[in-house]
């Protein structure tokens, strides 16, 4: 039992709306990925992909213990695990999940699988590395690695795909057009010596917003359905899915010269009122949005973060702001609250979005 009073809502009618933002830019057959690793960008995989389930082509993970989880929940729609592990391809087959095929390593460990448990057209994706450098099979491979896959009569290949390394940069559109055009070269070479064609797909969320032309079969949105298109305009045609609420727990009247907290960090200058909020840096607040440099919302108010962030509360100044112990606030609720925390913590969202601790409670909103 959950009991923490911070809760963060997934606004599921967002969620949708960025879904449809990014179908309209779509032909009528390219299919979608939805992207829901790392607790779905940090609000709730479960939840998104029971939400979306009837509304995208497939599913991807990182990892094989998250796609085991959304076969726990109900979810039976193809499911892409993007980094598999040797020592978990049983549990990974037992779930029905689709290994991504990133080095021969992992090929050879997947077909001996394949071949000693007699499965049948198993579908495996084999990834290519094109310019990003982090995991990916070479073009150069490609007759030794169709040559250990047609040796085995028990996988079948579902999908050959690659990763942009910088979609949303203009001043790298040279690099990123030479990375379609190389993984559109290894695709053919493929299809030569196949009597079938897998699917294929590259771009992520930044990539269908600008290059349009390289959809192939299918898209993979991932940030981009949880409101961040990793560019300003495109932003603020998405709407935020991820809203961060708490109470004031307790409020102080301040006589000047007090201190607030850890290390008597923030120092009165006058008569001022605080709240105390039960959330901390062990929920995913950093403490580097502490000494005023952070803000939180209360009747459509910002207030500081005052004083050193604490592992689970915060310390805000409401001087100027009228309220009471057990109002609502909001840590974040726009993206613009979201950037800006990025911005104070010399991140980006992805890394706000997916700190936040699994203590505080979820809750799919309509």
């Amino acid at each position: 039992m959950n009991n923490h009073v911070s809760v963060l809502e997934i606004n599921g009618k967002a969620l949708e709306h960025n879904l449809n933002y990014f179908k309209e830019r779509l032909e009528s057959n390219t299919k979608i990925l939805a992207v829901v690793k790392a607790f779905g960008y940090g609000s709730d995989g479960l939840q998104v992909a029971s939400f979306l389930q009837d509304k995208v082509d497939y599913f991807a993970v990182a990892y094989t213990h998250e796609g085991e989880a959304l076969r726990n929940a109900g979810i039976e729609m193809p499911i892409l695990v993007l980094h598999p592990q040797i020592q978990n391809i049983d549990q990974l087959v037992k779930n029905r999940l689709e290994p991504s095929i990133y080095n021969f390593k992992v090929l050879a460990a997947f077909l001996d699988y394949a071949d000693e448990n007699l499965l049948m057209n198993y579908p495996i994706h084999l990834k290519f590395n094109t310019g990003l450098n982090r995991l990916g099979l070479w073009h150069n491979d490609i007759p030794l690695i169709l040559s250990k896959i047609h040796e085995s009569k028990h996988v079948k290949i579902q999908s050959i795909f690659s990763h942009l390394a910088a979609s949303e940069d203009h001043d790298e559109k040279d690099f990123t057009i030479n990375q379609i055009n190389n993984f559109a070269y290894i695709v053919k070479q493929i299809y030569e010596h196949l009597d079938y064609e897998p699917m294929i797909h590259i771009l992520n969320t930044s990539g269908v917003v600008n290059y349009p032309q390289a959809q192939f079969d299918m898209v993979r949105i991932g940030i981009g359905l949880y409101g961040f298109g990793n560019d300003e305009k495109e932003t603020s045609q998405l709407k935020n899915t991820h809203v961060l609420k708490s109470i004031i727990s307790q409020i102080h009247m301040i006589e000047p010269g007090e201190t607030v907290g850890y290390n008597r960090a923030f120092v009165s200058k006058g008569f001022s009122k605080t709240a105390t909020i039960p959330i901390g840096h062990a929920d995913g607040i950093s403490r580097k949005l502490g000494n005023e440099n952070g803000y939180v919302i209360i009747n459509n108010q910002k207030a500081s973060i005052i004083g050193n962030v604490c592992m689970d509360m915060i310390m805000i100044d409401i001087t100027k702001i009228d309220c009471k112990e057990g109002d609502e606030v909001y840590i974040f609720k726009t993206q613009e609250d979201i950037l800006h925390m990025a911005e104070k913590t010399e991140t980006i969202s992805y890394e706000i979005l997916t700190a936040i601790s699994q203590r505080i409670k979820r809750v799919l909103t309509s």
